[in-house]
Formats: structure tokens, C-alpha cells, sequence
């Protein structure tokens, strides 16, 4: 076959040109104040201090803020010009149980509580959003909502702020939602991914809790030893997500404590384990607490125990529309150029409760690469680590990219 010529790279539209430019010029006010909300990281619900650094960036943009009831969240409706239908843009703000030990000058102040997982960067972005789009005010038919959530990290907030209304907090339904994600390693800063359908896992938790009787390690067969019966239970969840699930719709379970006993020579009363249960499909999601729950109530009564099984449920599926994920990639090819976005093979099985959102709503959930500059994507300190480091400049494609979708969305009608 002959040859073909690359592709000719084209330059963006002189309304993305503007937009992006504008993302460029308020870079530095948008980085002071994601250093600023790194250095107080909240965790939980309640976020006194974000909020507050939320509300005093949004002042005088034009916005109709209220906050929350349940939570410190903030939502703010940006009306444009025209009518027309409502988008919302979501941004996380709560932190980590995580002791710094990035580096950074700007690390955290408080002992223990780590922005490790990039929320500061969605907040500071989405208020950088805010102001791109607070300035194109006129060219805007309708509304852009914008969510400030506490209680990402396993608190359910965006369930929450859906309870108070934020899906309806301009007068009428959001039409679509899109929020990102920033990850400190896997991709190059700037660079954007997402894919139609499942995009993250759901993750559940269970506790199985093996009921034996105790005795001396001499004598085992005078005890009911719950130990090697909990080992068993470990070793037949593995068998179970191979044997009792289609690998095209996989389910992970990872073991992550297991505790029994007091010394060596004595055979506990109990033995307990705790792991996560990561799933792709609503299917799957729907039936894998009783398949868990049978392998551990057949384990334990093939050795005539029994096992209180405990499951509780995470975040759902988080699936993305197809139609707004090709929005998502047009638009991010045409503000900055080809390379700046990749089609995620597969899932990820990490979980996010923007899953909420995309239940009620059509719309797309991106990843967005920050790994900071000289280090390796496929070796830098991932996402909830304590040496986790993220790029600044991440903080010109993150608010330009949420601002461009939101605008698109809007001139459809």
C-alpha cells in the first residue's frame, strides 16, 4: 500500500482559540487557588473551610449560589442570556485520611488529611470554569449548574446533593452532566480519556465473620478453628469470580484485612475478613452479594461452622452515554488537537459516585492526565497516595475542557 500522509493538525475555531487563550491568562488565579485548598484539606461531609474558599472565588461572577443542608456543598447557577436548557458541570472538593509526603511547598497543614486524590484541582477547575463561562455570559442560551460536592470519598454527597435538588436547581432538568478526573500518573498532563458505557466499577464492601469454637492449639480437633475455614473462604472468592462470572464482565474481590486470634497456641472463637467487590455491569452488580454469600456459607458448613456475612453497597456502575462521550472528543480534539485525547480500552476499577449522576441524567465522566512534568506516567505515585503529585498545568485543559463541553451542549438547544 502507498505511503499516506499524516494527518494535517488544525487549528481551533476562533471562538475555542479565545476560550483557550482565556483559560491560559487566568491560570495563575486558578493555581493559587488550588494551592490554597490543598494546604486545608476536609474530609467527610463537611467542608467549612472549602466552602468558604468556594464561595469568595464565585463572588461576583453573577451567580445564584446556595449551599447545602446536609452537607457544605455549593451550587451555583450560571444563567445565560437566552433561554434554553440547563447543563451541569460537577467538581469534588473533600480530601483523604492520608499524611502528606509529596514534597510540595504548598503540602497540607493538617496532620493526617491529604488532598491526595486531586479534588482541589476539580474545585479550583471548576471555578475556572465558572469564569470562562461567566464571560460568555451572552453567547449562552440557558443555564450551566454548577455542583460543588463534599463526600466523594465513600460519603455517597452526590446522592446527597441529588436529594436537595441540584439536578433541578436552575427551575428544570439538567439536560446532561459532565465532570473529570484528574490522575497524577497514566497520562501525560493535559491529555484527556474516557470511553461510552462502563468507565469505572461499582465497589462494594463485605465482612464475613467465621463463628468457631476456641480451644488449645495442641488439640485442634477439640476446638471449631475458624482460621484455616476464613483462608478457605479467601481461596474460594477467587475460584468464585472465574467459575461463576463471564471474564467479558469481570468482578473483582480483594481481601484486604483478615484477623483472628491471640498468639500462636490458642484457637480463637472467631475469625474475620473484609474485602472490596469491584463490578462493570448493573447485571453483575445485581447478583454478586448472594453468589459471595454462598461461598461462604458453603465453606463454613462444609467444616461445620457458620459465617455472618455482612454487604454493603458501594457506588454503582458509572456509565457514560455514548453520544456525549463523541461530544466529549470532538470537542477536546478541536480545542486542543488530536493528541490530546485517547479512547480508554477498557474500564477502570476505581469507583466514583458521579455514577449517581449519570443515573438520572445523560452525560460523560473523563479522566484527565496530571502527571507533573519530568515524571514517567507509567511510574508516578498513583492517585490516594501519600507521594501523589499532580500538574498545575493540568488547570488550563481541565477548566477550558469543562467550560467547551457546557457551551456545545447549550448551542444544541
Amino acid at each position: 500500500m502507498p505511503e499516506q500522509d499524516p494527518p494535517v493538525p488544525t487549528a481551533p475555531s476562533p471562538a475555542l482559540a479565545a476560550l483557550l487563550a482565556d483559560a491560559r491568562a487566568q491560570h495563575d488565579e486558578v493555581v493559587a487557588l488550588r494551592h490554597a485548598l490543598h494546604r486545608v484539606p476536609e474530609i467527610g461531609l463537611d467542608l467549612p473551610a472549602t466552602q468558604r474558599l468556594v464561595l469568595d472565588a464565585l463572588d461576583g461572577l453573577g451567580l445564584e449560589v446556595r449551599t447545602g443542608t446536609a452537607l457544605s456543598s455549593v451550587v451555583a447557577v450560571l444563567r445565560g442570556a437566552r433561554p434554553g436548557p440547563a447543563v451541569l458541570l460537577r467538581g469534588d472538593m473533600d480530601a483523604l485520611p492520608v499524611a502528606e509526603e509529596s514534597g510540595e511547598p504548598f503540602a497540607s497543614q493538617r496532620p493526617g488529611v491529604m488532598h491526595a486524590c486531586g479534588h482541589d484541582l476539580h474545585t479550583a477547575g471548576l471555578v475556572g470554569a465558572a469564569r470562562l463561562l461567566a464571560a460568555r455570559r451572552d453567547e449562552l442560551a440557558g443555564s450551566v449548574v454548577l455542583m460543588f460536592q463534599p463526600g466523594e470519598e465513600g460519603d455517597h454527597g452526590a446522592r446527597l446533593m441529588i436529594d436537595e435538588g441540584v439536578l433541578d436547581a436552575a427551575g428544570e432538568r439538567v439536560v446532561a452532566a459532565y465532570g473529570l478526573h484528574v490522575l497524577s500518573s497514566l497520562l501525560p498532563s493535559g491529555v484527556l480519556m474516557s470511553r461510552p458505557g462502563p468507565l469505572l466499577a461499582a465497589a462494594d464492601t463485605v465482612r464475613v465473620t467465621v463463628h468457631g469454637r476456641g480451644g488449645h492449639g495442641s488439640m485442634p480437633h477439640l476446638a471449631a478453628d475458624p482460621v484455616p475455614v476464613a483462608a478457605e473462604i479467601v481461596l474460594a472468592l477467587q475460584a468464585m469470580v472465574t467459575r461463576r462470572f463471564d471474564v467479558f464482565d469481570p468482578v473483582v474481590v480483594t481481601v484486604g484485612h483478615l484477623t483472628a486470634g491471640t498468639t500462636d497456641n490458642v484457637i480463637g472463637t472467631s475469625a474475620l475478613l473484609e474485602a472490596t467487590v469491584r463490578t462493570f455491569s448493573g447485571a453483575t452488580h445485581a447478583v454478586v452479594p448472594e453468589r459471595v454469600r454462598q461461598v461462604c456459607e458453603g465453606v463454613a458448613s462444609a467444616h461445620g461452622l457458620t459465617v455472618t456475612v455482612e454487604y454493603q453497597r458501594g457506588y454503582p456502575v458509572t456509565v457514560n452515554t455514548a453520544a456525549e462521550v463523541d461530544r466529549a472528543a470532538r470537542v477536546v480534539t478541536d480545542l486542543l488537537g488530536a493528541p490530546a485525547w485517547v479512547d480508554a480500552a477498557q474500564p477502570l476499577p476505581g469507583a466514583e459516585d458521579f455514577s449517581y449522576v449519570l443515573q438520572e441524567v445523560p452525560g460523560a465522566y473523563l479522566a484527565l492526565g496530571a502527571t507533573p512534568a519530568g515524571a514517567d506516567p507509567a511510574t508516578a505515585a498513583y492517585n490516594h497516595s501519600a507521594h501523589a503529585r499532580f500538574a498545575d498545568d493540568a488547570l488550563v485543559a481541565g477548566p477550558a475542557v469543562l467550560a467547551a463541553l457546557a457551551l456545545d451542549r447549550l448551542a444544541e438547544g
